[in-house]
């Protein structure tokens, strides 16, 4: 039976990792699953949590100091043995139940990798609307610099065939990871599809730790990786 590796970035969501773990566990796939948790140096007990995790299925790795999103997906990645792999985040903005859509591309061989969007018209928390422009303007400046059409280029939900995931040669250490992944799959030409998921967003004052700044680190790296690697 194919395998498909679940890469859990985690920094301070000891309120939430939890019951995202019950969910990620609780979805039923038509193939094996492998959960991989990275803790970037947290420092609210969500180390403590997840060494109390007693599930021989659950991978737990650990970083000593935060190095941010990218780094600990980088780790998940060095340690993934599935055929497929997808990032979840802990925070619970976004649902497991969305797994069996986003994988169906892959399994049938008509994708190389999928984006879950928040965008078509799939059920969301109406929250900011300056935190919507930026994600929409960010994905316009993907898609003219490198002739694309997508809607979501700042979704966690990405699906990958493993294979193709290892050779994108991943750097950025935090939120930059998103820009250059898609910097590099439509570089190498992978075909890329787009599947809508639901969206629970937080506010900030839930724990949110993505912030306007991360506009700017998106704009660099769609810059930077289209002219190196």
């Amino acid at each position: 039976m194919a395998k498909l590796s679940i890469l859990i970035p985690v920094f301070n969501e000891k309120a939430t990792l939890p019951e995202i773990l019950r969910r990620v566990q609780a979805v039923s796939l038509p193939l094996e699953k492998e959960i991989i948790i990275v803790d970037d140096g947290s420092s609210d007990g969500t180390t403590e949590i997840m060494r109390k995790v007693d599930d021989p299925s659950i991978q737990r790795y650990y970083h000593t100091q935060n190095q941010g999103k990218g780094a600990a997906v980088r780790t998940a990645l060095e340690h993934a043995s599935g055929d497929f792999v997808l990032i979840q985040d802990a925070d619970l903005e976004y649902d497991p139940k969305d797994y069996v859509p986003l994988l169906e591309p892959l399994l049938d061989g008509r994708a190389d990798v999928v984006y879950g969007s928040r965008f078509l018209a799939g059920p969301h928390r109406v929250l900011m609307f300056w935190h919507y422009m930026a994600n929409r303007f960010i994905t316009l400046v993907a898609n003219v610099m490198y002739d694309v059409n997508l809607t979501d280029m700042g979704t966690c939900y990405k699906a990958f065939a493993a294979a193709h995931a290892r050779t994108l040669n991943l750097r950025s250490p935090g939120f930059g990871l998103e820009a250059e992944i898609t910097a590099k799959v439509c570089k190498k030409r992978l075909r890329i599809y787009e599947i809508p998921i639901s969206y629970s967003g937080r506010t900030y004052a839930e724990g949110k730790k993505i912030t306007p700044r991360a506009a700017l680190v998106y704009l660099w790296c769609l810059l930077r990786f289209r002219f190196s690697d």
